[in-house]
């Protein structure tokens, strides 16, 4: 528990051995929950708990492990796509208070019909071509 009651923040404290890429700024982690095989965190270094919070550089250094952690999982793992995205706030689903942006690898059949993609944080409105469809996972 930090001073002031809370559990300690898992980014802040996280062991070089779980690195995948760093940076001055920023690292990158291996999502303990993955959805997908390679579903990778990229973090700053600074405990910021939105994205809108965080620096210009911070901002280019998160993009510049994101680019890296790509080029390593193209040659690892050869996904079809990614998603990337960012829970700013617990509204959007972020659960833990420290910005990190998620790097998806997709793969051909993972679900049913990726038709919307990111827009999924609705589940009733992510396929616009039919509304209220929810893939399954396969």
């Amino acid at each position: 528990m930090n001073s002031i009651g809370m559990a300690p923040c898992p980014f802040c404290a996280v062991p070089a051995t779980r690195l995948v890429a760093e940076n001055a700024l920023a690292i990158a982690i291996r999502d303990s929950f993955p959805v997908n095989p390679g579903h990778t965190l990229v973090i700053p270094r600074r405990h910021v708990a939105s994205w809108f919070e965080t620096s210009h550089e911070e901002r280019l250094a998160i993009l510049e492990l994101v680019d890296e952690t790509r080029i390593q999982l193209d040659a690892d793992l050869h996904p079809g796509g990614y998603n990337i995205g960012i829970n700013a706030g617990q509204p959007a689903g972020q659960t833990v208070m420290h910005v990190h942006v998620h790097l998806i690898p997709r793969f051909a059949g993972d679900v049913d019909d990726p038709t919307g993609g990111v827009r999924f944080v609705v589940p009733e409105r992510g396929n616009y071509r039919n509304l209220g469809f929810i893939p399954k996972a396969r």
